[in-house]
């Protein structure tokens, strides 16, 4: 099933400082359920054992970094310790997924009702499938700032949503970057996008841009939330009769007050 995975968003999409890819365990065992989720967590493992599965496949890498040791200080180890007791695979489809044609940024923008979706910035191809660091497509229809801070509210479920200055020309085209995209920004100024919607950015990369383009940041997790339904969609396509769950633990660590 790892295989299936690989071969819609291949490793050698992510970026060089990413780890995904198998994380614990071993690929050779029958798989009894796969647990979708964002992130791993202690609640995620022992969700995973309550549901029967015993593969966790997520979008961000619950092992980032080289663990020097593990003796279970963090959660991170804590997660490892769990899944090796209850023989339970970590799989992470990251920044490959993020890249891969029709993955993450595709996702955020079929859920936004886009049209004519396109990739920009940077891209690259592996094993015949291409790969591209952001995208942008077209509105139905052109819309006020005000009314696109609200759809993107009630399409991601976003509690707040940081935004520049608000245009005072209408919405049509719009670059999106799912996670922490704000490297993308140039790029969707050149690309001439009306707004650019991402999950983060810093303070100082707000300045400068004001009625240029509509600046819109939901939230890491939020811009992120339904990369467990295409896994969904992947796994069920390439991989008949796997059962899949959709992680039912939130693991956002922000709220928001």
């Amino acid at each position: 099933m790892l295989d299936a995975l690989e071969q819609f968003a291949p490793l050698p999409l992510q970026e060089d400082y990413d780890n995904a890819g198998l994380q614990v365990g071993l690929t050779e065992a029958e798989v009894s359920g796969a647990l979708l989720c964002l992130d791993v967590t202690e609640a995620v493992v022992d969700e995973a054992v309550a549901k029967g599965c015993n593969l966790v496949v997520s979008h961000h890498p619950l092992i980032f970094r080289r663990l020097a040791h593990i003796t279970g200080e963090n959660y991170v180890q804590r997660a490892v310790i769990k899944a090796i007791k209850n023989n339970i695979t970590i799989a992470a489809m990251h920044t490959n997924l993020d890249s891969a044609e029709g993955g993450v940024n595709f996702k955020m923008a079929e859920k936004l009702g886009l049209a004519n979706v396109r990739f920009i910035g940077s891209q690259k191809e592996s094993q015949g499938v291409s790969g591209g660091t952001a995208v942008m497509g077209e509105l139905p229809s052109e819309i006020t700032a005000e009314a696109f801070v609200s759809l993107l509210k009630d399409v991601f479920h976003a509690d707040c949503v940081r935004a520049n200055q608000l245009l005072q020309r209408k919405i049509k085209t719009v670059a999106l970057c799912g996670g922490a995209g704000a490297f993308v920004l140039d790029t969707a100024i050149q690309e001439k996008a009306d707004a650019f919607v991402t999950g983060e950015m810093h303070y100082h990369e707000y300045f400068g841009h004001e009625q240029e383009i509509q600046i819109a940041v939901i939230g890491h997790y939020e811009s992120e939330q339904y990369t467990i339904e295409l896994l969904k969609s992947i796994i069920q396509e390439r991989c008949n009769g796997v059962r899949c769950e959709l992680t039912d633990v939130c693991t956002n660590p922000i709220i928001y007050l």
